[in-house]
């Protein structure tokens, strides 16, 4: 299932974000049979999209090539964020199993993360990795609050927070607490800063990564006025593409002002960019995957880890 949907795509809210309205004007929708689509991951080397279909307990594939779409993996752990480590590897945060995991070459798959000093994570979300190795993810309780997007249970840890996984040791540490929900993450291209959105609390959180690589001057980006964020992503200039739950993509200079929005049909979940010059967005809202050619460019960052 695909097409065209035409309608108001672009609502530009500061001159600054007229640059970003040059490409397509047209919204193409290239899935529409989800329950909650979440965590779209583009990989480059296979020409290839996955993305989680949380309540259906399965991932999907959309091959760029053909334009069909089929079950990459079913059960899946009621999956929602997915993303690559310097190998090339899926890595993807499992909410029903209640772990972080990597999918090696081979199709094995191996658990990196399943307890914080001995107590079961609540639902790990999403994930990013560093130029280090290290995987950096959120840990909500969205995956044990019902059944609907994993097994209802009770916390036992207590609280919602960010932990970091050691590329050499494996441990989990601690690295940021005092959230309410927190959902996306994203590195600065440099990877000198931290961004988490904390979905219930209504705000973007940035953090300095420090030398040790804890974090420190922790403060609010940007605040949501009637909506929530989800994930979130820069592009090459700096930009951060927020998923707001309530009304489509929303688009921050970097000085933390909304300068524009991608008006979706449906609400949003998660984006990525991706395509052979990175300059597709990929969302996912509801039901649908959807996606178009944009004048912007999504962020690389250089995986140096050996």
């Amino acid at each position: 299932m695909s097409g065209e949907i035409e309608f108001g795509l672009y609502e530009i809210l500061d001159n600054r974000f007229r640059r970003c309205t040059n490409g397509d004007s047209r919204l193409e929708q290239l899935y529409g049979d989800c329950r909650w689509a979440e965590g779209p991951l583009y990989l480059p080397a296979w020409r290839q999209l996955v993305w989680s279909d949380i309540p259906n307990d399965r991932m999907l594939r959309w091959d760029e090539a053909t334009g069909l779409v089929g079950v990459f993996r079913s059960p899946a752990g009621h999956s929602n964020g997915n993303t690559l480590d310097h190998l090339g590897r899926l890595i993807s945060c499992e909410q029903g199993n209640r772990r972080v995991t990597r999918t090696e070459h081979d199709g094995t798959i191996t658990v990196l993360a399943d307890r914080y000093q001995g107590k079961r994570l609540n639902s790990p979300n999403d994930a990013v990795v560093r130029s280090d190795g290290s995987i950096w993810f959120s840990d909500p309780d969205f995956g044990i609050t019902s059944d609907y997007e994993g097994h209802r249970a009770d916390s036992e840890i207590g609280a919602c927070n960010v932990y970091r996984i050691d590329p050499d040791s494996g441990e989990v540490h601690l690295a940021a607490d005092g959230f309410a929900g927190p959902n996306g993450l994203v590195l600065s291209h440099d990877e000198q800063r931290l961004y988490v959105s904390d979905t219930r609390a209504g705000h973007i959180r940035a953090f300095d990564v420090r030398e040790d690589d804890t974090l420190g001057n922790d403060r609010v980006f940007t605040k949501a006025a009637d909506s929530h964020f989800d994930n979130i992503r820069f592009d090459s200039d700096g930009r951060l593409w927020v998923a707001a739950l309530g009304d489509g993509v929303h688009c921050y200079a970097p000085d933390g002002t909304l300068i524009g929005r991608l008006l979706i049909p449906e609400p949003v979940s998660n984006i990525t960019f991706g395509g052979p010059k990175y300059n597709r967005l990929f969302i996912t809202a509801t039901t649908s995957l959807y996606s178009l050619v944009m004048s912007v460019t999504g962020t690389h960052r250089v995986r140096r880890h050996p």
